[in-house]
């Protein structure tokens, strides 16, 4: 193994850049991208300069392994922007402030509103069927709810 490690090459490199970034592709979530693109980095570099000795090699990919993580990390942090529409996904969030009809009766507190082509269950004063409440939140998926 100590013979094979003194006398890496740049098919070495390539080769294990190669297997990473197809480890990669079977869902590794980026992490494995990076130390791939270390590594053909490194074969390159020992391509282009024969006399790398592999106690030079493994640093190098250490240190290339690092900056490359470290580039995506604040790349990453720098485009993640709060979105324009933070309810967007959240249906109950959507339907605060909005008026419905009360379709099973609110009694003691419990009943069920229509939204759109369905039913939600709903609390709040007692409602008769029929009758509109307004949506004033949401507790998990129950509407919190009051008359109009």
């Amino acid at each position: 193994m100590l013979d094979f490690v003194q006398h890496l090459s740049f098919w070495d490199w390539l080769a294990l850049g190669t297997v990473l970034l197809i480890l990669e592709v079977f869902g590794a979530g980026g992490y494995l991208l990076w130390l791939g693109i270390a590594a053909a980095a490194v074969g390159v570099i020992t391509f282009a300069v024969p006399a790398l000795t592999w106690a030079m090699q493994l640093p190098l990919f250490a240190v290339l392994s690092l900056l490359t993580a470290v580039y995506w990390w604040r790349r990453q942090r720098s485009v993640a922007r709060p979105s324009d529409q933070p309810g967007l996904n959240m249906r109950g969030q959507e339907l605060v402030g909005r008026t419905l009809l009360v379709t099973d009766a609110i009694v003691d507190g419990r009943g069920k509103v229509k939204v759109g082509d369905g039913v939600w269950l709903a609390r709040g004063p007692d409602a008769e069927v029929g009758s509109r409440v307004q949506v004033t939140g949401l507790d998990g998926t129950v509407l919190l709810v009051v008359p109009e």
